[in-house]
C-alpha cells in the first residue's frame, strides 16, 4: 500500500478530521495502526491504517491514601 500524510489519511478516515496536533499526538502514542513512520517533520501512514483506542491499564489499589500507608508503616497495622 502507498503511504500518505497524516492529514490526507485523516481526511479520508474521518468526516471531520482532527487537528494536525491531535494527529501527531496519536502517531506518537501509537493510536494509529499500523504505526506511522516519521521522515523529517512529517509522519506518513499506510492508506488503510485505522485509529485504535488505547488500552486502559487496570486500576490498582495500593492500600488507601498516602497518609494511611505512612501511618501503617510507622505504627504498624493498628494505625490504619
Amino acid at each position: 500500500m502507498a503511504k500518505v500524510t497524516l492529514d490526507e489519511w485523516a481526511a479520508a478516515e474521518f468526516k471531520t478530521p482532527p487537528s494536525p496536533n491531535t494527529l501527531r499526538k496519536w502517531a506518537r502514542e501509537g493510536r494509529i495502526a499500523p504505526a506511522p513512520v516519521k521522515h523529517g517533520r512529517s509522519y506518513y501512514v499506510e492508506s488503510d491504517a485505522h485509529y485504535q483506542e488505547p488500552i486502559k491499564p487496570a486500576h490498582r489499589t495500593t492500600g488507601g491514601s498516602l497518609i494511611s500507608r505512612i501511618m501503617r508503616d510507622c505504627h504498624g497495622a493498628q494505625a490504619a
